[in-house]
């Protein structure tokens, strides 16, 4: 896959390619503007029609994909690891995913396929402005701007996205201490299990099956946006904030930063600066 943020993230209209080996690290956010289409997901049959959107997070788990004569849409595809970065670690994301992974169709009125579409276009029309000075939080505000129309659009026919089951209030309440903001200093597997009453087996198992992503790298997802917040934070040094996050020295949390965030916590504070 290619390493430029501009190469990353794709503008396509073409269905057949949502499933892409080259989007296997993206989140395909999608809407049918005319005719019927069809594919498989996570072993599920799913049918679009227009005003259909449909938000895959998992693009690998894409198959017998099939469309009729009339069928029209428009996708943009954006790296997991760059939309996760762009929101808070307390917000409607986290249930909103778990939920979307099960059923990954919103439909949507007239208006709001607009309101979408509209977005779409915003980003497709930016994409090449890579000579902008602040071209990658110039996308990251784009794309931040379509999540949370997509929230909006999918908070209004899903009042409660998920099920009242073992399954379904084990799942709730792991996200619950992650909205809480555990993974501030926890973020061990363990420490969750503990606080749930099972296993970090079965916890892991249960999280990995309802949501298609594990355990950890929620966690990690959660605390990144932590830190993120902290960095950006110019009031508080790398080591108050290592600390502040309880890593157990200023090495390792650079370490964290550098594999989550994609640079060190210097480099990112220093990258804010010429900014």
């Amino acid at each position: 896959m290619a390493n430029h943020l501009h190469e990353l993230i794709v503008f396509s209209e073409e269905f057949e390619l949502i499933n892409s080996p080259a989007f296997y690290d993206c989140i395909v956010h999608l809407i049918c503007t005319d005719g019927v289409g069809n594919f498989s997901y996570n072993d599920s049959h799913f049918e679009m029609s227009r005003n259909d959107i449909a938000v895959i997070s998992r693009p690998k788990l894409v198959s017998s994909i099939t469309w009729n004569e009339d069928f029209r849409c428009e996708f943009v595809a954006a790296p997991d690891k760059f939309l996760h970065n762009l929101l808070p670690a307390n917000n409607y994301a986290i249930q909103g995913c778990v939920s979307l992974f099960d059923n990954p169709i919103i439909r949507v009125s007239d208006a709001d396929a607009l309101h979408f579409r509209a977005d779409l276009a915003n980003i497709r029309n930016r994409i090449g402005n890579t000579d902008h000075q602040f071209y990658q939080e110039l996308m990251g505000s784009l794309l931040q701007t379509m999540v949370y129309d997509l929230f909006d659009f999918h908070a209004k026919t899903n009042d409660n996205i998920l099920t009242s089951d073992r399954v379904g209030y084990l799942t709730k309440q792991f996200f619950m201490l992650l909205d809480a903001g555990r993974p501030k200093t926890h973020r061990e597997v363990s420490h969750y299990a503990e606080q749930l009453n099972v296993t970090s087996k079965y916890l892991s198992d249960t999280i990995k099956r309802v949501t298609g992503i594990s355990v950890s790298t929620h966690i990690n997802n959660a605390a990144t946006a932590i830190a993120l917040k902290y960095l950006k934070d110019s009031t508080m040094s790398i080591s108050q904030i290592a600390d502040e996050m309880n890593f157990s020295s200023l090495s390792y949390f650079s370490r964290f930063c550098v594999k989550h965030i994609g640079m060190s916590p210097v480099k990112f504070r220093t990258a804010g600066v010429k900014d």
